[in-house]
């Protein structure tokens, strides 16, 4: 993935029909937008009702792993919370991706944590092509779900690195239902420079320090921004005809028209103002369930046509 001194930690965007699949990237060039980012609706079905998160888990990863991710999934769920999410938090930031929906005649989807698949066999091998990450998400429910495919560090993926850290992306219509699905490699061995930054020094651009990862991982927590800009895309975006700008082969949508800004005053090379934690003396701007802190993505508010960070 050559990422520009704009900025690496964010992804380039790449669609690829595959069985009639609509995929998205996070970009790893960080776009600065200075115009107005207008995201059209292209007409085209959205998410709504109750939508299950399913969690397809590909190669080793250790159970504090999985309860990082698994804990970012919680944090979205529109259910109340026995506990609220101080602000800034995971939940307010997801509300930004709620307001594309006044747009259209669907209601905003209710997303709760669905189950769990566990391959630590690599039962389709080391290196998987995208023809592998359709039918690992389809290990999750056929229909009314969002399937998340989380390969571990030591699994290729055609693209991983080299132009892209995830991707979103949907099935084909069958008598089974529709699922939609995200996909995110861990870059922690692989390209942590490209999909981990801020995390990790750049592999391109300023020099500056990584900062300290909340959740103390530098992969995952890399994982969790990918994550969070490929969900948005899924959400406002699901089906290749929802909310983007641009060409609808390679678009970009809500995050990732904003990739790499993080805080107020990010620029090239720079995540902007972020929260820190006093004891570890991590950066995040986002708190979620169960106390976790998180590093998310701004988003495109509709309402403004501008990034808009947490808090």
């Amino acid at each position: 993935m050559a990422a520009s001194s704009a900025a690496v930690a964010a992804c380039l965007l790449a669609c690829a029909l595959l069985f009639q699949t609509c995929v998205a990237s996070r970009k790893l060039t960080a776009l600065v937008q200075e115009q107005p980012i207008t995201m059209t609706y292209h007409k085209g079905a959205l998410l709504s009702g109750r939508i299950a998160v399913n969690l397809i888990w590909y190669g080793n990863f250790s159970a504090p792993q999985r309860a990082v991710i698994t804990d970012f999934v919680s944090s979205l769920s529109t259910a109340p919370a026995p506990q609220p999410q101080p602000e800034p938090s995971v939940t307010s930031w997801f509300k930004t991706a709620q307001k594309y929906y006044a747009n259209s005649k669907a209601r905003f989807p209710a997303l709760s944590l669905g189950s769990h698949v566990v391959d630590q066999s690599y039962s389709l091998g080391k290196q998987l092509k995208e023809k592998d990450i359709v039918r690992l998400a389809a290990r999750g429910s056929p229909s009314r779900a969002i399937n998340l495919v989380l390969t571990a560090d030591d699994v290729a993926v055609d693209g991983f690195c080299m132009s892209r850290c995830g991707t979103h992306g949907a099935s084909p219509r069958s008598r089974a239902g529709r699922f939609a699905y995200v996909w995110v490699g861990n870059p922690a061995t692989q390209c942590p420079g490209h999909c981990a930054w801020p995390y990790h020094q750049p592999v391109y651009g300023p020099q500056a320090a990584p900062l300290t990862p909340p959740n103390g991982d530098v992969g995952v927590d890399g994982m969790v921004i990918s994550l969070a800009s490929m969900i948005v895309g899924t959400v406002t975006n699901p089906f290749g005809n929802g909310f983007f700008q641009g060409d609808a082969v390679a678009p970009l949508e809500a995050a990732t028209a904003c990739a790499g800004v993080y805080g107020k005053g990010a620029y090239p090379g720079y995540a902007g103002s972020l929260l820190v934690d006093p004891t570890s003396g991590a950066s995040y701007n986002a708190n979620g369930a169960h106390g976790r802190k998180y590093l998310v993505p701004a988003l495109v508010d509709p309402d403004t046509s501008a990034c808009s960070t947490v808090g």
